[in-house]
């Protein structure tokens, strides 16, 4: 057994404190190669993405666990984890999961500690080493939706602006590069999203499309970190799509379109597909006249070049905060009775809607959310809303809810956090079911006008009109849905927000977490709730599976709560992961 461990001088020596690294005897060593990221569906026993393969669709073909025998999972041992000091009531934006590769385990927690965890023995689990980037505990700023493996290598964003990349063999920290600034207004870009590593390349992207910042997605040498293109989601004046930012004060400045969760990736294209955020400000479309692209989209990029393949806008001019920023998932099946390269997502307006990913083409969309009134429905030729005008420069959609300048209150649905937002979804592709996890209900909002500091850009706070909005009818739900006929097929309503995610196996299960402590087994064609657990704290991270020899794991990792609903205040943050068997 060998310990390192190094000193923290300043944060420009770019070191890295190694709290504990151990080499243990008989440590897998196969590398993370390409290969196996591309076919990661076919190592069930493993979870070597995110959002379990590049397709996005957290799927596991184990069966141990299933509808017959769910109810008699237990907790097999359990590991607390760091990263909740210092953050507030509200507690870290932790929606992480952790990456399995033949019984060892890599995680992160809300302040940017990575984890290598051995978790081989089955009953219990113990580091194998822990990396402190030494981010600064500075506000409510911490945050992480994951980590990425690729070769030799765990590469990881920092709630401080940086990326890294780790030995997992020794934990020692090999590059370490800055990438997120403030704008000319003081604006700070911020990681939302967890990296992941297409064809030898590391994809990160700006998430603080509401902190007035411009989105993007860079492409970094997985050797070195350095910087090798970078795509903005909010184009300046001359480039594609800037004839749609009609106003006089340069709102593409500080025009949002933030990247909230990582994209997937279609190996056979080599297009890396992500979703981007709504315009900003949010609430006043007024203040950015036109479609504003390239917000509230689904986007394809080269990852060769970084160059935009095609994209695809659901709702232009925005107003309700739609961000289309969620989870893309890619599968091949029928639809409108053709075989199809989909791109399938739960989008946060309350549709569903089908893509084809070779070259973004409208296929099909519907209704997926109880309530929604915000627009009659979808084109079924062109996609927009059918009360799109594309004369208009400011849309009107449905009047009786949209608020625009002057307007009094007005009732919206779904609600601004409502549908499916960042959450990962699942699907089944033997069954062809995708599964949704999030918010239900409506809100209420006026039409108040935002100030603007002159034709160089920026938001004038102080000339600003406030918001002024409520929620109502406001529950969680999971969704399941036929993605060959294109209709809801079940629904389960929780008493709270969903706001992890979704994991469904070849066992006939699916699972997610909540808020409230609860991890919930579903039957995956009826959502019949078949089991459930409370482990005592709030629950943002994803369930995700994995064996040790023939015996199948799950695994749930804690920290954090969101602020809404209010009344869910009682349970304390934590930073813990579980892991459950069967007897």
């Amino acid at each position: 057994m060998r310990h390192h461990s190094r000193k923290l001088t300043t944060s420009a020596c770019l070191l890295a404190l190694v709290v504990s690294a151990v080499t243990l005897s008989g440590q897998y060593s196969l590398t993370v190669s390409k290969d196996r990221l591309i076919n990661a569906a076919n190592e069930p026993q493993n979870w070597l993405l995110m959002n379990g393969d590049y397709g996005s669709l957290r799927y596991s073909r184990l069966t141990q666990i299933n509808r017959d025998n769910v109810k008699d999972l237990r907790m097999v041992w359990t590991l607390a984890l760091g990263g909740m000091q210092d953050v507030g009531q509200n507690g870290p934006e932790n929606e992480t999961n952790p990456l399995i590769d033949n019984g060892f385990m890599y995680t992160s927690d809300g302040w940017g500690t990575i984890y290598k965890i051995d978790a081989r023995q089955g009953n219990r689990g113990s580091f194998a080493w822990v990396t402190d980037p030494g981010v600064p505990h500075e506000g409510n700023t911490s945050r992480t939706r994951g980590i990425a493996l690729w070769e030799d290598k765990v590469i990881a964003n920092l709630p401080d602006g940086r990326v890294i990349a780790i030995n997992r063999e020794n934990g020692e920290i090999v590059w370490d590069k800055k990438m997120m600034t403030k704008n000319e207004f003081g604006n700070q870009e911020r990681f939302l999203t967890a990296p992941i590593v297409a064809d030898g390349k590391v994809l990160v992207q700006n998430g603080a499309g509401d902190g007035g910042t411009r989105g993007w997605v860079a492409g970094l040498d997985v050797n070195t970190g350095n910087e090798l293109w970078r795509w903005y989601t909010v184009p300046k004046p001359g480039d594609p799509g800037s004839n749609t930012w009609k106003d006089d004060h340069n709102a593409w400045k500080t025009g949002g379109g933030g990247i909230w969760q990582t994209g997937s990736y279609d190996p056979e294209q080599n297009l890396y597909i992500f979703g981007t955020g709504n315009p900003f400000p949010i609430y006043d479309p007024q203040f950015r006249p036109g479609d504003n692209l390239y917000t509230n989209s689904v986007v394809a990029l080269d990852v060769a070049t970084g160059k935009m393949k095609w994209y695809f806008q659901y709702t232009p001019n925005d107003s309700w905060d739609f961000d289309e920023a969620g989870v893309f998932m890619l599968y091949d099946t029928k639809v409108n009775g053709a075989q199809r390269k989909v791109v399938g997502h739960f989008a946060r307006n309350g549709f569903f809607y089908s893509l084809d990913r070779t070259t973004g083409r409208f296929l099909a969309a519907e209704k997926y959310v109880n309530h929604l009134n915000w627009t009659k429905g979808i084109d079924p030729e062109t996609g927009k809303p059918l009360d799109y005008n594309p004369k208009l420069d400011v849309q009107l959609y449905n009047p009786e809810a949209r608020a625009l300048r002057g307007d009094g209150k007005k009732r919206s649905c779904p609600t601004w956090h409502g549908g499916v937002a960042h959450q990962p979804m699942a699907f089944n592709p033997i069954k062809n079911i995708a599964y949704g996890v999030g918010t239900e209900g409506c809100f209420t909002q006026n039409g108040a006008a935002v100030g603007s500091l002159g034709p160089d850009g920026g938001i004038d706070t102080k000339a600003s009109q406030p918001r002024q909005y409520s929620s109502d009818l406001y529950y969680g739900s999971v969704t399941a849905f036929d993605a060959i006929n294109h209709k809801v097929i079940a629904k389960a309503v929780t008493e709270i927000e969903v706001r992890s995610g979704a994991l469904a196996t070849a066992g006939g299960v699916v699972f997610t977490a909540l808020q409230d402590g609860w991890i919930v087994a579903y039957n995956d064609e009826t959502l019949q709730e078949l089991w459930r657990f409370n482990v005592g704290t709030p629950l943002k991270g994803a369930p995700v599976t994995y064996a040790i020899g023939p015996k199948q794991y799950l695994a749930v990792q804690a920290g954090g709560r969101h602020l809404h609903p209010v009344n869910w205040d009682k349970l304390q943050n934590s930073s813990y992961l579980f892991v459950f068997a069967l007897n």
